[in-house]
């Protein structure tokens, strides 16, 4: 280990100590992530809206910037942007040193410009893996639907009309929410392709055997 290495360890875990650990918008504990860890999502996506310096994605939750990479990989031409919760991500993604990619330090898109994105990626955030290994019958206090609604609400105030929110992996069901009224399925997929977190309703209370499969939704 280099001196360099040595000073820049305390300075991760002084980044680490912000208050985006407090933030009632922090779902997901944990930053595990891969390279194209999720190939038919992204090539249905690619298939969907094309490519051109005109698309502009959102990958919400980019945690170290793998997912980016890959889209990058898929959309050479478009305009990409990560936002993650967590400022050491953020700073791993950016030492990718991907062209013509945005990253940012963000809890939700609250400051992202309205009708702006073709595409919203948000993958294995929107849940916590706790609750699904704790037997948790009720997903409050660590999550709450509320959150979830205003949350998804907001990546609709983002999308262009004929735009794609695209939704793995979560502790509750876009429809069950009420912005999904604006919106049309655009994929399903079969239940083998679901991790096992399970899915709580607008009551917070665990709705047992549920498998929720659409995963990819148009705004009107």
């Amino acid at each position: 280990m280099t001196m360099t290495d040595v000073m820049r360890t305390p300075m991760r875990l002084l980044r680490g100590l912000g208050p985006w650990r407090r933030s009632p918008r922090r779902f997901q504990p944990f930053s595990y992530t891969k390279p194209d860890r999720y190939p038919w999502l992204f090539t249905f996506v690619r298939e969907r809206l094309g490519d051109g310096p005109d698309r502009r994605l959102l990958s919400f939750g980019c945690s170290v910037g793998q997912e980016v990479a890959s889209l990058r990989r898929l959309f050479p031409e478009a305009r990409l942007k990560g936002i993650d919760i967590d400022p050491r991500n953020i700073a791993d993604a950016r030492a990718l040193r991907l062209t013509g990619v945005e990253f940012a330090v963000g809890d939700s898109t609250a400051g992202e410009v309205g009708g702006s994105f073709d595409a919203i990626f948000c993958l294995a955030v929107l849940c916590n893996g706790t609750l699904t290994t704790s037997g948790a019958q009720r997903c409050d206090p660590v999550l709450h639907f509320a959150t979830f609604q205003a949350m998804v609400t907001d990546f609709a105030r983002c999308l262009k009309p004929g735009g794609l929110l695209c939704l793995v992996t979560t502790n509750f069901r876009f429809r069950d929410t009420d912005v999904a009224a604006g919106f049309d399925v655009a994929l399903t997929i079969s239940p083998d392709q679901l991790a096992p977190d399970v899915i709580f309703g607008p009551d917070n209370r665990l709705m047992p055997g549920e498998r929720y499969t659409d995963v990819v939704f148009v705004k009107r």
